[in-house]
């Protein structure tokens, strides 16, 4: 016990696995996009029909009305406190002014 006392763990060491990029593999379909594109072949997309959002920030609270809107959640946060600032005073009358607890 006295001994983990005075022990100070080691610095954590910086880890990264570097991505593995392949400038032939770059070339090859830079190449390959170019001659589709000569000859008029168009790759058809899997998910054509939605658009692309690159920027999800705020999306799930935004996206669907699942999630309460901003001023329901507040009217709501006000009631709870009103009823636990209620509920103290009645406590509190009861502790100082009353022999309920006597």
């Amino acid at each position: 016990m006295i001994g983990n006392f005075f022990h100070t763990p080691g610095t954590k060491k910086f880890r990264i696995t570097p991505r593995f990029w392949d400038p032939d593999k770059d070339e090859r379909d830079e190449r390959e996009r170019r001659i589709k594109e000569e000859l008029g072949i168009v790759d058809e997309k899997k998910d054509s029909n939605r658009p692309y959002r690159p920027n999800i920030k705020g999306q799930f609270r935004s996206g669907d009305n699942w999630a309460r809107s901003s001023e329901s959640a507040r009217r709501a946060q006000n009631r709870r406190l009103v009823w636990i600032v209620i509920v103290l005073a009645l406590v509190l009358y009861l502790f100082f002014f009353s022999d309920f607890f006597a």
